[in-house]
């Protein structure tokens, strides 16, 4: 879809007449004559231009700046009447044999119904507001892009000083969140909100999570923020303190060998005892607390689950106890001595502490890579059953001093930067600006219990994105050392494709007694744009977020099943590819094959010609076995008549690695897959053991033997010893694949076929020309006797 229709598809009817005028700013840009359009373009079209794109912007920020104060005011008259109503239920009097003695002014439920609805109407115009300022935003930058390409006048530097005279992009509303949040969640708990310990990490330790990760475009952020806020309100760390911008960064420094990356491969990998190594604070950089944390994966088959430990200490002694001049004995002596914190729970600190202190003097481990980013978490207090953080503005940055520059030098963090993003003082190469955000689902259920509704709905529709298993830590080593790292995590293709997905039916923010806002998720390229360079503009612009709710409105799929029915991402995820062969990832083997062959053919005479035969033979093979089965395939059933979801087409798409690098495909490995590739071998021996058996009592049977019983014994012997062949290779090849955890196919499609056929043919012969030798058939042919 091209921008101006989606412009025109999207606008909200109360901003109808403050929306830029894509089309008259367009239709400036026009110039006449076949000589080209940089020579026609004059001084006086451009400062028409100019003056008409002010205008507009102009319109666009008046009109945001009006309605975000109009959104500030009735946010503060609800306070007043949320805070009316709670001061007239707490001064209800103490409840006797007759009921309440004073209960004539207690709030009524109509009040909070009334109460909910006018937040719900807010909450729906920081919606609308944030829709409006992003479509806004994105129709400045496509214009002056289309300007500077079709002028040859380059606009984009000047526009961006304007803009900042008028930054209607620039409104930040995590302190609208913040309040709107508190208000709901009293309002929907009708004065009797859930309490308890909100604290981020102060009082934590040692915690296990089950954690699933999903990208959001930034289109979507502020709709995802509202669905979640009807469910779980935003977990404010410090209740009694004002909200600051800074209270929701978090900052991290991963550490790791640079020369082996160990680190990196064990978590890309996911060996059993992979270790991360983080020193992360929160806040500012001049906090004084960090922690200082160790991530282990365990593998599931060991029964255990994968653990993050950390303890903290003063940022004061970070580089004499990374250093090893102060050892965690005089880190946690004051700590003895205060006596306010158990002591068990010192020694498991003091524990910790000598073991990352050993591993990072032992194996060498230097900061290499830095994540920043502001995070919004939901969770009820005291309650982590549930709890979703979704981190905005994601960048990572180098801490290394691998190319001679001093970025930290000898310090444990670099000091020339803080929590000033986009961080625009860094070169190019210092920075990598994640596109979109991270929203990660925490989920504490019993066993066989399922995850809520809302949870389900949510994650399986058009606002996110699956990524199983995304790392920031992995994601930023791979982008900001494209040089030293050669194996590259599964999601780097996914880095190419638009996230964006056409909107899931009856699922979205409903204003109050009116209908769904409807906003728009298609492909704004318009014309011939570039989407990277859309991509790359959206990501270094402020990302604008608002929270909110509106009621309990939830989503009902039609012919739902009972039970145990799988929602709609599952059912598509479910769904065969059209070719179930195909390989999502391709590495560089195809590269190494061309190169082996050029350098063949440089040397010339036979090792030329048996590397092209050899390749030429594997080609012609593979498109042979390939044109066979599509032959054998049958043909699909119209999956209208079976399923109405079956005509959502799902295909595959072959990604090709850069030049020397792979790409790791996660495979699961337990000890039982070891077990399976060895039984399965001594089923193939125990056969070849069968099928000689059977040679021998041929060859044995009877008196004397017969020309048809050694051709009988021969026959059943070639099947023996190609079984025994076939089933140590297969061994051997699965074995080598488990230990290396290659994405290999470990079932066998073609051996058992093969192995049955040409033992049917044995005993079809031998029966025929039996049977023929005794006369059932009649005369046998001379070639089968004297065969």
């Amino acid at each position: 879809m091209k921008f101006g229709e989606q412009l025109r598809s999207s606008v909200i009817k109360e901003y109808e007449w403050s929306y830029i005028d894509y089309d008259a700013l367009k239709a400036l840009l026009k110039v006449d004559g076949p000589e080209g359009s940089d020579k026609k373009w004059t001084e006086e079209k451009e400062t028409k231009f100019i003056d008409a794109l002010d205008l507009q912007l102009d319109r666009v920020y008046t009109r945001q700046k009006s309605k975000a104060g109009e959104i500030e005011r009735r946010i503060e008259t609800s306070r007043r009447e949320v805070d009316d109503v709670v001061a007239r239920l707490d001064s209800r009097g103490p409840v006797g044999r007759d009921g309440p003695a004073h209960d004539d002014d207690a709030p009524t439920e109509e009040e909070f119904m009334m109460l909910e609805q006018d937040l719900g109407d807010i909450i729906a115009d920081v919606h609308d507001l944030a829709k409006f300022v992003q479509v806004n935003y994105t129709g400045f930058q496509k214009i002056i892009k289309k300007h500077d390409k079709k002028t040859g006048w380059i606009l984009k530097p000047a526009f961006a000083t304007r803009l900042k005279k008028s930054p209607f992009f620039k409104d930040n509303y995590d302190a609208d969140i913040v309040k709107l949040s508190r208000l709901f969640d009293i309002v929907r708990t009708r004065g009797n909100p859930v309490k308890g310990d909100s604290s981020a990490g102060g009082s934590q330790g040692n915690f296990i999570r089950q954690t699933t990760k999903y990208w959001v475009h930034p289109d979507n952020i502020t709709e995802l923020k509202l669905l979640i806020l009807q469910h779980l309100p935003v977990l404010v760390f410090n209740p009694n303190k004002e909200f600051e911008a800074k209270d929701s960064a978090i900052t991290s420094i991963y550490y790791d060998n640079p020369k082996t990356w160990e680190l990196y491969e064990g978590r890309l990998k996911k060996t059993e005892g992979a270790e991360a190594i983080r020193m992360r604070w929160y806040g500012d950089v001049d906090t004084e607390t960090i922690f200082v944390e160790r991530k282990t994966h365990r593998e599931d088959w060991t029964g255990e689950k994968s653990v993050k430990a950390r303890f903290s200490m003063k940022e004061k002694n970070m580089n004499a106890y990374l250093s090893g001049k102060m050892l965690p004995e005089a880190i946690f002596e004051k700590a003895r001595k205060e006596g306010r914190k158990p002591a068990k729970q010192i020694d498991e600190d003091e524990r910790l502490a000598k073991e990352i202190q050993y591993s990072v003097l032992k194996h060498g481990y230097v900061p290499v890579c830095r994540s920043f980013y502001n995070r919004t978490a939901f969770q009820l207090p005291a309650d982590a059953r549930v709890r979703i953080s979704l981190d905005t503005e994601l960048t990572m940055v180098r801490e290394d001093n691998l190319d001679g520059k001093k970025r930290a030098g000898d310090n444990w963090r670099r000091t020339d930067i803080g929590i000033d993003y986009p961080f625009s003082q860094l070169p190019p190469e210092d920075v990598e600006r994640f596109p979109y955000a991270i929203l990660e689902v925490k989920l504490q259920t019993q066993a066989g219990q399922e995850p809520p509704e809302w949870v389900r709905e949510l994650i399986a529709s058009h606002l996110v994105e699956a990524v199983p298993k995304f790392s920031k830590f992995i994601h930023g080593t791979a982008t900001l050392f494209p040089d030293r790292i050669n194996l590259l995590p599964f999601w780097m293709p996914q880095m190419a494709t638009d996230i964006r997905k056409p909107r899931t039916l009856n699922f979205g923010i409903q204003r109050p007694g009116g209908p769904s806002t409807q906003t728009s998720s298609s492909d704004d390229e318009d014309e011939d744009d570039s989407d990277d360079e859309e991509r790359q503009e959206i990501s270094t612009s402020p990302s604008t977020t608002a929270v909110g709710s509106n009621g309990h409105q939830s989503r009902e799929h039609e012919n739902r099943a009972p039970g145990n029915a799988l929602d709609i991402e599952e059912q598509i995820g479910a769904m065969p590819l059209l070719d179930e062969d195909e390989q999502y990832y391709d590495s560089d083997e195809d590269d190494n094959d061309s190169d082996a062959l050029e350098e063949a053919r440089q040397i010339g005479g036979w090792t030329y010609y048996l590397k092209a035969l050899r390749r030429n033979t594997k080609l012609a093979s593979s498109h042979l076995v390939h044109n066979i089965q599509a032959l054998m395939r049958p043909s699909p059933i119209p999956g209208s008549i079976l399923d109405p979801l079956a005509s959502t087409r799902v295909t595959s798409k072959r990604f090709k690695a850069p030049k020397g690098k792979k790409i790791h495909v996660p495979v699961r490995v337990e000890p039982k897959v070891y077990f399976a590739a060895e039984r399965t071998f001594l089923s193939w021996l125990e056969n070849s053991i069968y099928i000689g058996s059977m040679a021998a009592l041929v060859i044995n049977f009877g008196a004397k033997p017969t020309r048809a019983s050694f051709l009988a014994a021969g026959a059943f012997t070639v099947v023996a010893v190609l079984a025994l062949v076939y089933s140590v290779s297969i061994y051997i090849y699965r074995s080598w694949s488990i230990r290396n955890r290659r994405a290999a196919r470990y079932h066998d499609k073609y051996g058992p076929t093969f192995l049955m056929v040409i033992l049917v043919l044995a005993l079809a012969m031998n029966f025929w020309y039996e049977a023929g030798r005794r006369g059932y058939l009649g005369q046998v042919p001379g070639w089968l006797v004297w065969w």
